[in-house]
């Protein structure tokens, strides 16, 4: 059965699509923006804070769909300059810990709102 997520505490969505979509056991967590959703505003360019952000708002989503952070199988992070990976990296690591899910890092020549960090996720049960 598929199911619709959506929660006020991360940002709505800034298009035709969800925040996630719950297929059985499975999340799949649209790309997070470093938007603060009480505020409607981007956070201040710094990757590191972004990264924060972005971190907060994925959880926010996993959460209102009855999950945990724990239940993130794996991430799709976008970087808009792949120089800033290292601090990315530094507040991801802080964030997940030793048992990381699996991942990928791309480098973007864009992002929405030109953010400088989005990262997607799925999820199980």
């Amino acid at each position: 059965m598929r199911t619709k997520i959506e929660t006020p505490d991360a940002p709505a969505a800034i298009g035709p699509y969800s925040q996630a979509i719950r297929y059985g056991d499975l999340l799949f967590v649209s790309g997070q923006l470093p938007i603060d959703p009480a505020k409607g505003a981007m956070e201040a360019p710094d990757i590191a804070v972004q990264t924060r952000r972005v971190l907060s708002n994925l959880t926010a989503v996993v959460r209102a769909a009855g999950m945990k952070p724990e239940n993130i199988l794996r991430c799709t992070c976008f970087l808009a300059d792949m120089n800033e990976f290292p601090k990315f990296n530094e507040v991801y690591a802080e964030f997940f810990g030793k048992d990381a899910p699996s991942r990928e890092t791309v480098q973007v020549a864009r992002l929405p709102k030109d953010s400088r960090v989005e990262i997607s996720a799925v999820c199980g049960a």
